[in-house]
């Protein structure tokens, strides 16, 4: 594992067209290693929670039920990943806060298949309603 690579993921996850392509190089170089979880620490996160409910609805077309999140936090790099169910079916997310963009992979079917469902997501920040104290 070669954890300069957050950065190549960083700058694929802002301007890579294909999803899959950008989920794929996440598991290739760092998913499926220990010493990358090891990294990080559990963590909770009220705004992926939202994102992962209000999203994995919209995939499905349906009210749905997320259990099972465990979510690490990497503060050097800003990195929350992990992996969750969403009703017998496996998903997985990776946010980099400071950036404030991310990627929701879940599996399409279930049993699981190779089918997957991707989406991207970005904070957006709410700004307050212009006020007689504001300057240009």
């Amino acid at each position: 594992m070669n954890i300069d690579r957050l950065h190549e993921l960083k700058q694929k996850l802002t301007n890579d067209a294909d999803l899959s392509d950008i989920w794929l190089f996440y598991m290739d170089h760092f998913a499926d290693w220990p010493e990358f979880t090891d990294l990080g620490e559990r963590a909770d996160n009220e705004y992926l929670d939202a994102v992962l409910q209000k999203t994995c609805q919209q995939m499905f077309d349906r009210a749905i039920k997320i259990s099972d999140c465990l979510l690490i936090y990497i503060a050097q790099y800003h990195l929350f990943h992990g992996a969750f169910q969403v009703e017998g079916r496996i998903g997985c997310v990776i946010y980099f806060e400071d950036i404030k963009i991310g990627l929701i992979a879940v599996s399409a079917d279930y049993p699981a298949t190779n089918v997957v469902k991707y989406s991207r997501f970005s904070e957006m920040i709410q700004l307050s309603a212009p006020n007689r104290n504001d300057r240009n």
